[in-house]
């Protein structure tokens, strides 16, 4: 391991690239994944996908290395699949971190097989049903958000529950882009939180409600940037709307999640557990002749 270089300037930012011959996800994905354990370092993103010719990659080269001539070094991070395409990329004088080729071999290695080394295929269509899926999960997301049609509402994997402004489109959009998920997402308004029961719409749907909170410094200041200085951002609304929120989950015994703190990949993760665990809970009581995938009851 090399000798960590000495204090860094609070106020030095690092530019940071990202780089692949395909959409770059993968890329951003990995490192971020390594930059958010340094929190007190301050980074500028860039993306750089779609390198698909050993042309463009030496001008990408060439773009990486001016930077090098710069105050601050850069930092890289590349996924590209193709050899010629890869092997170009490395030619730079920046810090390179090549996913592709840390791993890759040894994966062949293990497997005795060679891959396709070919760009475009983790984030294709791939397993065409399972992309379908996913199509279907978004449309679903799109047509139920913020309770906008009760139609279908029996075919969700999860509902989420919560005033206005505590996360539940984003995190919607996400369970059902990532994993698949059919989801709905429903606006506890006035009436709504008048009583601790479930709102009418999703009132059978108890066992598949997961409820949203955040704290009332950080749904007044989100509610203050869409209505300023309105009763409905006001810290004593949102105190409101939380605390009676928080007394209906805790009647029906509702999973929740406080999104104040947390980003939507980490919402959606708590949310992936819970289902999991409650299937495994499920799965050990007698069945009693329901399918609980979207609600589909099986037909004879």
């Amino acid at each position: 391991m090399g000798e960590l270089r000495g204090a860094r300037d609070p106020d030095e930012v690092v530019p940071v690239f990202f780089l692949s011959d395909s959409t770059g996800i993968s890329a951003e994905t990995m490192g971020n994944a390594l930059l958010i354990q340094f929190p007190d370092v301050h980074f500028e993103r860039t993306l750089i996908p779609f390198i698909s010719t050993v042309e463009e990659a030496r001008e990408v080269v060439a773009q990486l290395d001016a930077v090098m001539d710069g105050p601050v070094t850069p930092l890289c991070f590349t996924t590209a699949a193709v050899d010629e395409v890869r092997e170009e990329l490395l030619r730079t004088r920046a810090p390179i971190i090549d996913f592709f080729g840390l791993h890759m071999a040894q994966v062949e290695q293990q497997l005795g097989s060679r891959g396709l080394r070919e760009a475009r295929r983790l984030h294709g269509v791939g397993d065409v049903r399972r992309y379908n899926d996913r199509m279907a999960a978004i449309e679903f997301a799109i047509e139920h958000d913020d309770g906008l049609s009760p139609r279908g509402l029996d075919r969700a994997d999860v509902v989420l529950l919560a005033p206005s402004r505590c996360g539940k489109t984003p995190t919607a959009m996400y369970l059902a882009l990532q994993h698949g998920l059919f989801v709905a997402n429903y606006p506890l308004v006035d009436e709504d939180l008048e009583t601790t029961d479930l709102p009418r719409p999703v009132a059978g749907l108890a066992d598949r409600c997961f409820g949203l909170t955040t704290t009332v410094a950080r749904l007044s200041r989100v509610r203050q940037e869409r209505r300023p200085e309105s009763r409905y951002a006001s810290e004593e609304q949102c105190r409101l709307e939380l605390r009676r929120a928080t007394e209906m989950y805790a009647t029906h015994h509702l999973p929740t999640v406080d999104t104040s703190a947390a980003s939507v990949e980490e919402i959606a993760a708590v949310v992936i557990q819970t289902l999991a665990r409650q299937r495994r809970s499920a799965a050990a009581r007698p069945p009693v002749g329901r399918d609980t995938h979207r609600g589909r009851t099986p037909r004879p």
